[in-house]
């Protein structure tokens, strides 16, 4: 695999628990792609807490932002980048060891245009479970129109790219992700490409959010679940994602 240029970009609010970990992973995934710069931007979203000290302290490119947008605060990351190759994965997951060299070898295969990858929680339970299910349920439609398995969790693709679909949608405060990966696989469509979920990688992620809210709170609060599934709802985005921690 020939020396890429990789910037992993981590929004973080509040991520003091789960930051240090989430850079331990990327420090080791680095060790196997050794003849690569890759450099770590951590966008810190409003935080109080000891969040940008130490992304400081694992040399990580610190910048500060106070936007309610999740799409704002990748968008950011990726706007301070100097790599070719992006990655975006949230301050409470953790890549695996082989991630980037993974990322690297899709890319430069020429059939994939970027993609996602599979996730896992750190911790499951009934509830957890049928929750996902639940998600999956109302994501599936979407995936079926697309024709594709359009898988987040990690993005990685090309800086250009990027800016050929013009990054995630800042009109959204929720969904960005599906928004941005259908963007992308419509993209790879153009061009021939596919939409790739890595094989070997995946990340863990934190079950914060149902050790917050509970682990049945998305099926006993569907009303809810529908209206973070418009993208558009900041009552209900705040709710569930800015104004927690």
């Amino acid at each position: 695999m020939k020396p890429h240029t990789y910037s992993i970009i981590i929004p973080a609010h509040n991520e003091e628990k789960y930051i240090g970990a989430c850079l331990e992973a990327i420090a080791l995934a680095k060790k196997a792609v050794p003849d690569c710069r890759t450099e770590v931007i951590v966008v810190a979203n409003r935080c109080t807490d000891q969040t940008a000290m130490i992304a400081n302290r694992f040399g990580a490119k610190v910048i500060e932002n106070a936007d309610k947008c999740i799409s704002k605060i990748r968008n950011a990351g990726v706007r301070a980048a100097e790599g070719e190759i992006i990655v975006t994965v949230d301050a409470d997951s953790r890549m695996t060891d082989g991630s980037l060299k993974e990322i690297g070898e899709m890319l430069e295969s020429g059939k994939y245009i970027g993609g996602g990858t599979n996730s896992k929680f750190d911790r499951m339970s009934l509830g957890i479970f049928c929750s996902s299910m639940y998600v999956a349920y109302h994501l599936f439609p979407i995936m079926r129109k697309q024709k594709a398995m359009l898988s987040g969790g990690m993005f990685w693709f090309y800086r250009k790219d990027f800016d050929a679909i013009g990054g995630f949608d800042e009109n959204l405060v929720s969904l960005e992700d599906m928004d941005f990966a259908i963007r992308l696989n419509r993209l790879g469509v153009g061009r021939g490409l596919k939409y790739g979920t890595l094989k070997r990688s995946r990340i863990i992620t934190s079950s914060r959010k149902f050790d917050e809210f509970g682990d049945w709170y998305l099926i006993k609060n569907r009303t809810v679940t529908k209206r973070i599934f418009t993208g558009k709802d900041r009552e209900a985005a705040d709710a569930f994602y800015y104004d927690v921690r």
